[in-house]
């Protein structure tokens, strides 16, 4: 066993390790926004940290174009996921949890002011 197999599996673990806290935060948080959350930060995270195991493990010039490629893509589409799925589900009148403090994207868009 060579540093480069121990650095990839290091590199499993954390990638594995962040999806799974990503997988248990979409299991125990309350509400929509919470859970979008969790899985856009640590499962984008987990899975740019696996992809990038894999170009580190395979080391061939195509694998490690396409695993970049795939790890810009999620770093580049889940925020935009995210927004948009806070703001549809904002939009239709799904309220934060009792526990948000502040909520400022409704004080925005002036839902609070609105009749049904």
């Amino acid at each position: 066993m060579n540093l480069h197999d121990i650095l990839v599996g290091v590199m499993v673990v954390i990638g594995s390790s962040f999806i799974l806290i990503a997988a248990i935060g979409l299991i125990r948080l309350q509400d929509v926004y919470l859970r979008m959350h969790a899985a856009s930060k640590a499962g984008t995270l987990g899975s740019g940290v696996m992809l990038l195991a894999l170009a580190l493990y395979a080391f061939e010039t195509d694998v490690i174009t396409r695993a970049i490629a795939g790890v810009v893509f999620l770093v580049l589409t889940a925020p935009v996921s995210a927004h948009l799925l806070a703001r549809a589900s904002i939009m239709s009148g799904y309220k934060p949890c009792d526990e948000t403090k502040i909520d400022t994207f409704s004080k925005s868009l002036n839902l609070d002011t609105q009749k049904d």
